[in-house]
């Protein structure tokens, strides 16, 4: 590819083994990302902000705000890391990261969860693995209301929408709906 062909997938002054770095730190991370890609963005957060200083804190949330209020799949926020990050490169970088792995693990536990699914350890796992994502979403709301923490208003908010998650089986559509009233009133 020509110099110029080069210049199409936008690095942004990054070079092949920063690539290579994302990648590998995305994959691993595909492997941690029990109950969806969303769970691992505090260290996301901390790999990209705090670490490699390839975005800022404020570029992070809106990436996550942007992706998580488009319609589609969840995992667009990957994306968006990856493109502010390296472009077209980055997002080739943070996706295939985060998908390849888990994809492939997904699919080989799948068929063996089929032929086994009532195996005591199976249950035992699926079962166990419950608190564990739980936690990981609640730190992930810690991370994304970190740059406003200090407001009354988004600690209220988050409190409330962790109540209301646990207690109802309300879509959290409804809460993502106040939460924008919220903001527009200046109350948060």
């Amino acid at each position: 590819m020509s110099g110029d062909g080069w210049a199409l997938l936008g690095l942004h002054g990054h070079g092949w083994g920063d690539l290579l770095q994302l990648t590998l730190h995305f994959m691993l991370l595909s492997m941690l990302a029990v109950g969806g890609a969303i769970t691992t963005a505090p260290d996301m957060q901390r790999y990209l902000v705090q670490q490699q200083g390839w975005m800022s804190a404020e570029q992070f949330t809106a990436s996550v705000a942007i992706a998580q209020a488009a319609p589609g799949p969840n995992i667009l926020f990957v994306a968006l890391m990856g493109w502010n990050v390296a472009g077209v490169a980055g997002v080739l970088a943070t996706m295939g990261g985060i998908m390849l792995p888990s994809s492939v693990l997904a699919l080989s536990v799948g068929r063996y969860g089929r032929r086994r699914a009532d195996a005591r350890p199976l249950r035992a796992f699926t079962t166990g693995m419950v608190p564990l994502t739980l936690g990981l979403l609640l730190s992930t709301g810690w991370i994304l209301v970190s740059p406003n923490r200090d407001h009354w208003g988004v600690l209220a908010l988050a409190a409330v929408t962790v109540v209301v998650m646990t207690r109802t089986r309300l879509s959290p559509m409804w809460l993502i709906a106040l939460g924008a009233v919220v903001g527009m009133l200046g109350w948060a």
